[in-house]
């Protein structure tokens, strides 16, 4: 028995090394791709220079969508941002999505808010009720609308997409902060490709400890908290290089919540966002991929690595394992919902290789990993752990980790070089070292609890994030301010 056990347990840690070993050469292959794309993007100014883009006629124009729950904290730097983009066609249409803290009384002091008769342009479901709809009277080109909450980001972005005038309706959440010329850059594929190109995104940053004023980001910082700094390494990998990679191969997946384009009739002709799913964002690319691409229809998802959009990230474990969770349930939906088109050759490379992808590392991963340390638990337990296997499997794994987390942080420093200071470069290789050590253990268990949650039907909740709100720039001179903005 002893003998069979030991057999077990022996297969369970070669088959776990085998995993991770291919789960992380993987990762370095996205990771390098990724880094080649993003070299030659910055290299080279496109068909048509902004200048060019913005003055043109045919530059559709934009709806920016910002559903707010509780986001007093930063809701006045976000429209700041949204409202001081430089582009010529340009609403914004923000959500009160029940809020029960002075999120609207901010923005009504500040916009001098008036009550309007709406005029809706679609009927995508929403089940919280509209309360009323506010229009700006100092000229911004802003509308509040108040509804009562059913604790679902999309049914707000819903009610806010039933506003939307313009042909391409931008998704925003109410901690995000765009750079100037963010929504120029992520419009342009529309204008060059109007055909074909359904939605584009970009690159999510940490802006927790970052300097700013007014909506705009002065200095990237890192944080202090090791959290933060950790999750600001995995943005990169994933939010940066990652999406670059798959979006290379007509396989791109997501485009985040936090900051994506669309095209308006597209979104409509789908019935808008699901409000019972907890990965909207993801959900809402896929099912724009299996209806267009279904019917024989182009659909291009398109990444703009130079692009930029600053937001809050977790600073708390209970608050991170709450996120984590909620994105592994939702992706196991999104999974079981469109499963027709994973290994179909007729979606392409998405139903080939990003849906099995997802399926085999990024859901069942966790299930993997944690079998893996319970296996070692065991046979430490047992008496049965080799210490030249363990070591192999810790060392191998722990080393390709490393030169994933290594070649990120290189490729900010000599494409971007978002962080000036050496000590916050220092600061993101040991985040990128730390990630391999305790991080990725506790948060494969916070995606395991989420795949857990969603095998078992449990109820979807979207939960908002505590919001801890910006670190505003000392007061300076209105030139000396526009200066560095302008930089």
């Amino acid at each position: 028995m002893r003998e069979f056990l030991a057999d077990v347990v022996t297969t369970m840690n070669w088959g776990v090394l085998g995993y991770v070993l291919v789960l992380d050469a993987s990762m370095l292959v996205l990771v390098v791709v990724g880094a080649r794309t993003v070299a030659t993007t910055l290299h080279w100014s496109g068909a048509e220079g902004l200048d060019r883009v913005f003055a043109s006629p045919l530059t559709p124009g934009i709806s920016v969508l910002v559903p707010a729950h509780d986001e007093e904290a930063g809701v006045l730097d976000t429209l700041a941002a949204v409202l001081a983009q430089r582009y010529p066609l340009l609403e914004v249409v923000l959500v009160d999505d029940g809020s029960t803290d002075r999120t609207f009384d901010l923005v009504a002091e500040r916009y001098g808010l008036t009550p309007v008769t709406p005029r809706w342009r679609a009927d995508t479901p929403v089940e919280g009720e509209v309360l009323s709809v506010h229009r700006a009277t100092t000229g911004d080109p802003l509308t509040v609308v108040r509804k009562t909450s059913v604790k679902r980001r999309s049914d707000a972005l819903n009610a806010a997409l039933n506003l939307a005038r313009h042909p391409l309706v931008c998704m925003v959440d109410a901690d995000s902060l765009l750079e100037p010329d963010a929504l120029l850059k992520v419009a342009r594929p529309f204008i060059e490709d109007p055909d074909s190109v359904v939605g584009t995104g970009g690159v999510i940053r940490t802006a927790n400890a970052a300097v700013t004023d007014r909506g705009a980001v002065l200095e990237p910082r890192l944080s202090r908290r090791w959290l933060v700094r950790i999750q600001a390494v995995e943005y990169l990998r994933s939010f940066l290089l990652g999406r670059t990679t798959w979006a290379g191969a007509d396989a791109l997946l997501i485009i985040s919540g936090a900051f994506g384009l669309f095209r308006r009739d597209a979104v409509v002709e789908v019935g808008g966002l699901d409000p019972r799913s907890l990965a909207e964002d993801a959900e809402l690319v896929v099912s724009l991929r299996e209806h267009l691409q279904g019917a024989g229809r182009p659909c291009r998802m398109v990444f703009v690595p130079e692009t930029v959009c600053w937001t809050e990230v977790p600073e708390t474990w209970s608050v991170l394992g709450r996120q984590r969770q909620r994105w592994s349930h939702g992706l196991a939906q999104l999974l079981w919902k469109h499963r027709r088109m994973v290994g179909n050759p007729r979606f392409g490379a998405v139903g080939l290789l990003a849906l099995p992808f997802f399926l085999v590392f990024e859901l069942l991963g966790p299930v993997v990993e944690v079998v893996g340390l319970a296996s070692v638990v065991v046979a430490a337990a047992l008496g049965m752990l080799d210490p030249g296997t363990a070591s192999l499997v810790a060392g191998v794994a722990l080393a390709l980790g490393l030169l994933v987390s290594t070649s990120v942080v290189a490729v900010e420093e000599f494409t971007f070089h978002r962080y000036r200071s050496g000590r916050d470069l220092t600061a993101l290789l040991l985040a990128g070292a730390l990630e391999n050590v305790g991080y990725r253990q506790v948060h494969a268990w916070y995606r395991l609890r989420g795949l857990l949650a969603a095998l078992a039907r449990r109820e979807p909740v979207w939960t908002a994030m505590p919001r801890t709100g910006f670190t505003t720039a000392d007061p300076a001179p209105a030139e000396a301010w526009e200066a560095i903005r302008t930089s």
